[in-house]
C-alpha cells in the first residue's frame, strides 16, 4: 500500500516554464488542484513530497506553504535520494508513488510502487510508467495521481474528499 507520494517539479508540478530576470528564477505557476492534493493525501494518512533535480526560492515557498513532509530539491540523483527518504521514514521503495516527466525520473520506474507520468511526458517516461495521468504536467497531475492512490485503496470520490469537506471550516486548507 503506497505511504507516500513524491512529485517531481518542473514539468509535473509546473508545465516546465521557468521564469528567469538578471538574478535567476524568479516565479513558478502552480496550480491550485495540486496544493490541494497535498490536503488530500495527508486526510487518509499519506504522506507526500518533492523529489526535483532544481531548487529555487519559489518552490522553497511552495514547499513551506503545502506543508510537504519530504523535500529534497537541487539533484539528479533521484534513485539515490528516494533511498535516503524511505530508510529515514521506515518504509520501502515499494509504498512509494513517484510522479515525474523527463529522463532524469526514469531511474525510479521500476523501483517504486507505482511510478506516474502526466500526459505530455517525455516518451521513454510515458513507456515506463505503471500509469499514464489523463492531464498534462502542471495543470491538476498531482490531484489526478492522489486520487488514483486513493482510488486503490477502495475509495469513491465521495470518500475521498470527505475529510476535507467536513474540516474545510475549521482546519487550514492550502490550495
Amino acid at each position: 500500500m503506497i505511504q507516500l507520494v513524491l512529485f517531481d517539479v518542473d514539468g509535473v508540478l509546473t508545465d516546465g516554464t521557468i521564469w528567469m530576470d538578471g538574478s535567476g528564477e524568479a516565479f513558478k505557476g502552480f496550480h491550485v488542484q495540486d496544493g490541494l492534493a497535498v490536503s488530500l493525501l495527508h486526510a487518509h494518512g499519506i504522506r507526500s513530497g518533492v523529489l526535483s533535480g532544481k531548487t529555487s526560492a519559489p518552490l522553497d515557498a511552495r514547499i513551506k506553504q503545502l506543508g510537504f513532509d519530504v523535500a529534497v530539491t537541487g539533484t539528479l540523483g533521484k534513485a539515490e535520494a528516494l533511498v535516503s527518504i524511505t530508510s529515514e521514514l521506515g518504509i520501502s521503495a515499494d509504498e512509494v508513488a513517484f510522479v515525474g516527466d523527463d529522463i532524469v525520473d526514469l531511474p525510479l520506474a521500476g523501483i517504486v510502487g507505482q511510478f506516474y507520468a502526466p500526459s505530455d511526458a517525455h516518451p521513454l517516461v510515458l513507456a515506463a510508467a505503471n500509469v499514464v495521468l489523463t492531464r498534462p504536467g502542471g495543470r491538476g497531475v498531482a490531484r489526478e495521481a492522489a486520487e488514483h492512490v486513493l482510488a486503490a485503496r477502495g475509495l469513491s470520490l465521495e470518500d475521498m474528499y470527505k475529510p476535507l469537506l467536513e474540516t474545510m471550516t475549521t482546519s487550514h486548507v492550502v490550495q
